[in-house]
């Protein structure tokens, strides 16, 4: 393992280890999906924060280091295979991550309904997410920039008075403000329709706290990341994660998530 990957595994997500334990016992994209009741899109987005992190270009490989740093000894269960059925609107000819095994769901399935529209997730669980549009030929995404400099000011200002928008239900003047990746593939109805779902029930925003701002040297320009945490009048605590890109001199928000 490489020092690069070593340290990558420290920033993973517990959602991210989830599903790589689930790559590394024979799973695809799709028999993951189904075992965790999500869409392949977003396992496919999973796998693939999962390998820039780590700065690799499989997702196995990633899975088997995780594998190991964990500790475990025993070799994965042999995969059963069964038949993929499409779920939700996610096309069955997407396949960004050829790389996983086949194989049958381990454990029960923990089950969270979930709302999915284009490439934008909703989730009851109040999760929010807007998903990035990358390229999936691209080559791995570089470890995020030095995080202990000074924050970007305007990059999080940017962030900050786009989630305001939302505190205040003004879907429209939000989704004016979002990059041309996020409107493509989500229109002004769609942005409305699903942040009445998951925004309007955390109530009013009592405090926003600065969390961290990271920048991704990923292509074509990179991209920015920043985090709130936050509490709502209907949830005490809350991550509020914004992704920002450059766009005709300005900053554009591409993707958000509320966990």
């Amino acid at each position: 393992m490489t020092m690069t990957a070593r340290d990558g595994i420290g920033t993973l997500t517990e959602k991210e280890k989830q599903t790589l334990r689930l790559i590394v016992r024979g799973h695809d994209a799709k028999s993951t999906a189904r075992s965790l009741n999500l869409s392949v899109h977003t396992i496919n987005e999973r796998l693939r924060d999962a390998r820039r992190k780590m700065a690799v270009s499989s997702s196995r490989e990633a899975a088997r280091i995780l594998f190991e740093a964990e500790g475990e000894r025993s070799a994965p269960p042999t995969p059963e295979l069964s038949g993929d059925t499409q779920i939700g609107e996610d096309a069955p000819s997407s396949a960004p991550d050829q790389d996983e095994a086949p194989g049958k769901g381990v454990g029960p399935a923990v089950r969270r309904p979930a709302m999915l529209i284009g490439v934008l997730v909703m989730t009851l669980a109040l999760a929010l997410l807007a998903l990035l549009a990358m390229p999936h030929s691209a080559p791995p995404v570089p470890p995020p920039a030095d995080s202990a400099k000074a924050p970007n000011a305007a990059v999080v200002d940017t962030a900050r008075n786009w989630l305001a928008l939302l505190d205040q239900s003004r879907w429209d003047d939000s989704y004016r403000l979002t990059g041309k990746a996020f409107r493509k593939v989500n229109s002004v109805q769609m942005w409305t329709a699903a942040s009445n779902t998951a925004r309007v029930p955390l109530g009013g925003m009592v405090s926003r706290v600065l969390e961290s701002q990271q920048y991704f040297p990923a292509p074509p320009e990179g991209y920015q990341v920043v985090k709130f945490r936050t509490a709502f009048a209907n949830k005490a605590e809350a991550i509020e994660t914004v992704t920002l890109e450059q766009e005709d001199g300005g900053w554009r928000i591409v993707a958000v998530t509320i966990d």
